[in-house]
């Protein structure tokens, strides 16, 4: 993957607000500690980096200290750096929070210095790059890289080589020809595309449609904050709706929402998915990142090869790190995480009454889910019948599941250590019986309980009954 556009760096200042200032109605932040990440296509080139994908940044960055911490942090990150040179600062932003809400931000740089400082040199090993690659992500923040002509000459180069997508800025270039799929947001096509409205689904609609209209042909994700995204391929055409789920009464921080689902829909363009569904994955990818605290996750090891992996395409370390993310947000805040485990080839009726009980236990609930090798060891090589992707999916459409973890092994011994649950549910055909991981939970401080059992369900015998003529 290439990451293309602007890099800074963010300053987070993490706060109390506790009064009013006396002499003017202003909130006083005190406290509090600051936290410093990439920032702009930083950020993005970031975020793929953490979910395991081989990732090259194009930028511009200047010679000072705040270039030469985010030189580090890219490296730390494990993202391969093609300077163009910046002939100016380094951008910083900085977010004021507190109680959960970005207050006020900062921009310290706002005037855009010339991109191209580091000449010939630079430009050629973009293009090396960039013809490499097998995904593109041009994330521009309006600050110059993604309209510096020489460069987008290289970029329309690679557009027709492999799928391009293009992030885009109210005040930045217009994509190159040949883009596969513009990523704006709702506020920032209504901005493109001049009009005015609010962020209805019908404004909506018809934002993605002007944005199709002026920089068609080309397929537009317009991403619509906490309520999905739609993709219009044509503007005569119905829209894709892709709705998503949000965690019901979290403090989520959505901040490079938007850039982890255009990396994410890169990425799974790259892949060989078609646009459709690389939106669906993106979507429910980013959706899980903003449950897991958004740009906390930067927070968190890299990926250390563990096999456990996830739902949705969004790779082996978002959708286990995501699961970890959410339980370990849940107990920061005093809350109770719940975990249970299982097959659950064929969903049924004693299924959904196990994880409605389970939910009602606790603050959170994560299923922890064999993974289609572990079951087939369990329970067979004619099983499973359904593949633990689409298992994944179909138990985290279910009201009472928060997320889903898939593990590799023949128990859930490692998920359990990940995910540290205050309680283990299991049904209640395990009544009086010795419980596996009864000792385990009880080691990392939880406990183990068993929930009424609805009788006359298995999925053995689903199967049974489905194969008797």
């Amino acid at each position: 993957m290439v990451v293309v556009g602007d890099a800074f760096v963010d300053h987070d200042h993490l706060g109390r607000v506790e009064r009013v200032a006396s002499d003017e109605p202003a909130l006083v932040v005190s406290g509090g500690t600051t936290h410093m990440r990439p920032g702009g296509a930083a950020l993005a080139a970031v975020l793929s980096a953490r979910r395991g994908y081989p990732v090259t940044l194009v930028t511009a960055l200047g010679q000072d200290a705040v270039g030469d911490r985010l030189r580090t942090l890219l490296d730390e990150a494990r993202v391969g750096v093609v300077d163009l040179g910046l002939d100016g600062p380094t951008a910083v932003k900085t977010r004021i929070r507190a109680a959960g809400r970005t207050l006020m931000m900062l921009d310290e740089h706002d005037v855009c210095p010339p991109v191209g400082r580091e000449g010939e040199t630079a430009l050629a090993a973009a293009r090396r790059a960039l013809m490499a690659a097998g995904g593109v992500l041009v994330s521009d923040y309006g600050r110059g890289v993604a309209a510096y002509t020489d460069l987008r000459a290289a970029l329309a180069e690679a557009a027709r080589r492999s799928p391009l997508v293009w992030d885009p800025h109210p005040r930045g270039a217009v994509p190159v020809p040949h883009t596969a799929v513009v990523t704006p947001n709702s506020r920032e096509a209504r901005v493109i595309a001049s009009l005015t409205g609010s962020d209805t689904f019908s404004d909506d609609i018809e934002a993605a449609r002007a944005v199709w209209r002026a920089w068609g042909p080309v397929q537009v994700a317009l991403t619509r904050h906490e309520h999905g995204a739609v993709l219009l391929a044509d503007a005569d055409l119905p829209p894709l709706v892709v709705p998503t789920k949000v965690a019901a009464g979290r403090k989520a921080d959505p901040c490079g929402a938007g850039d982890f689902f255009a990396g994410h829909l890169a990425t799974m363009l790259a892949c060989g998915q078609l646009p459709s569904e690389a939106v669906a994955s993106a979507v429910w990818a980013a959706s899980a990142y903003v449950a897991a605290g958004g740009p906390r996750s930067l927070d968190f090891p890299p990926d250390d090869g563990s096999p456990m992996t996830g739902l949705s395409g969004a790779g082996p370390a978002a959708a286990a790190h995501g699961a970890i993310e959410l339980a370990d947000a849940v107990r920061a805040r005093g809350g109770t995480v719940v975990a249970a485990g299982g097959c659950f080839d064929l969903l049924h009726v004693g299924h959904i009454r196990l994880l409605e009980q389970a939910r009602q236990l606790g603050d959170c609930l994560i299923v922890c889910l064999n993974s289609d090798d572990s079951l087939s060891r369990l329970k067979g090589p004619s099983r499973p019948i359904v593949p633990a992707a689409q298992r994944a999916l179909v138990l985290e459409a279910l009201a009472s599941v928060d997320a889903v973890l898939v593990f590799y092994e023949d128990t859930p011994e490692a998920a359990i250590r990940a995910l540290r649950p205050a309680i283990w549910v299991k049904g209640g055909d395990y009544s009086g019986m010795e419980i596996p991981e009864n000792e385990l939970v009880s080691s990392l401080g939880g406990r183990t309980v068993v929930v009424p059992f609805v009788a006359g369900w298995s999925t053995s015998s689903l199967i049974e009954s489905a194969r008797t003529p």
